[in-house]
């Protein structure tokens, strides 16, 4: 059982609404100030005040510099941090996010990572938001984080290279392979410091799961509109028997030999498909057919759906968003006669309800030893009940 959050972009997402929301979950603003003011930076304040934002109440953060401050370039951030007594999964945490938006800007700027000195990265309040929300996460044990879509909005914004369509380059760039959301705003609501902070950060994308919420908190962004400009944050207990969404992408195939379709099924589960499965179906004209499945997580349909039409023969892909609900799993070893075997423990909750031996171990051993495989699972199954007594 983990804490977790689900970030609800409905006005879209910014560093400074994530840290204010944070906050208002309950993270401590003297530790993460007090962390901060250790890097080597800019001399800043940080404070967190209340504003109603459209009805909704809501944290807000602001920054005050008591100078002007600089732009660093991306490799002085890296060895800001790794040079830093911040916790560990602060560093990590922290590194992926710039990281992403040094990608980024690396990609669009046609230069090295170490290279990219701009506005974005190397500006003092992304520096703070970044690393605060990192912290915050940290004070508040937060392990694993769900995102709802996200919109960016349209229009057109000042950079600091000129005028741009609304998302910002940089922000389209970073979200490439996360799903958006279509909100019909003209404005920028999604900053390229909030896209690298739920692409590195997020594992889910999509609608909130079925959960029992423990907390809600607000972080208002700087912006007024007809709606409230809010980041909402749901915190909650997770575990691996949580519910989440996956994408089921489908087609038909009747054109294909077996010996492609295997090599396809190998292929796409190296690609880090969840899972993928085929199912005889009979086609018009009497012709015998499969249906190709395979599921993904969100983040990766549209990798999925091109590799599924350039690497077999259909001509089109459907594609359905699915809840699914998995147990935690837990892995041991169980010494027996023929060696040892690897154990696989399934759990709701603190409940153990399944326990059953890895069918590789068991295919090797009956492979090595000449033993029906049927017997070898009675004689492993007595061990395992011998050594693990009744579920509990």
């Amino acid at each position: 059982m983990t804490q977790a959050i689900y970030i609800d972009c409905h006005a879209g997402i910014a560093g400074d609404m994530f840290l204010a929301a944070l906050v208002d979950l309950g993270a401590d603003p003297e530790y993460i100030t007090a962390e901060l003011q250790k890097l080597p930076i800019d001399t800043f304040d940080l404070s967190f005040t209340k504003q109603v934002k459209q009805g909704i109440n809501a944290q807000t953060l602001t920054i005050d510099f008591t100078e002007a401050h600089h732009h660093r370039k991306a490799a002085d951030i890296y060895k800001l941090i790794t040079e830093s007594t911040l916790p560990e999964r602060v560093k990590t945490r922290s590194t992926q996010i710039f990281t992403e938006i040094a990608q980024a800007e690396a990609k669009i700027h046609g230069m090295p990572i170490e290279e990219v000195h701009f506005h974005e990265v190397g500006a003092m309040d992304s520096i703070i938001d970044i690393i605060g929300c990192c912290l915050a996460l940290e004070d508040l044990n937060i392990d694993s984080i769900y995102c709802s879509t996200i919109p960016t909005g349209h229009g057109r914004i000042h950079i600091a290279h000129g005028i741009y369509p609304v998302p910002a380059p940089a922000t389209l760039e970073i979200l490439t392979g996360v799903p958006l959301a279509n909100f019909d705003v003209e404005s920028e609501l999604t900053t390229p410091t909030g896209a690298a902070i739920v692409k590195s950060l997020a594992t889910h994308f999509g609608p909130m799961p079925a959960i029992i919420p423990t907390n809600i908190a607000y972080g208002a962004g700087t912006k007024d509109f007809d709606f409230p400009n809010v980041l909402r944050l749901v915190q909650f207990t997770a575990s691996a028997a949580q519910q989440d969404t996956v994408q089921v992408l489908e087609c038909q195939i009747d054109d294909m030999t077996g010996e492609t379709l295997g090599d396809f099924l190998d292929s796409v589960l190296a690609k880090g498909a969840l899972d993928v499965y085929y199912t005889p179906i009979s086609m018009k004209k009497n012709r015998p057919a499969i249906a190709l499945t395979v599921i993904c997580e969100l983040a990766n349909k549209p990798f999925f759906e091109d590799y599924l039409l350039l690497h077999t023969t259909t001509l089109g892909v459907r594609s359905s968003t699915v809840q699914r609900r998995v147990l935690e799993r837990d892995f041991d070893t169980l010494s027996t006669q023929y060696g040892d075997i690897t154990i696989k423990i399934a759990k709701l909750g603190s409940k153990t309800i399944k326990i059953k031996p890895e069918f590789s171990d068991m295919r090797r051993i009956a492979h090595e030893t000449g033993q029906p495989l049927h017997q070898l699972y009675s004689e492993i199954s007595a061990e395992i009940h011998q050594h693990y007594g009744h579920l509990n």
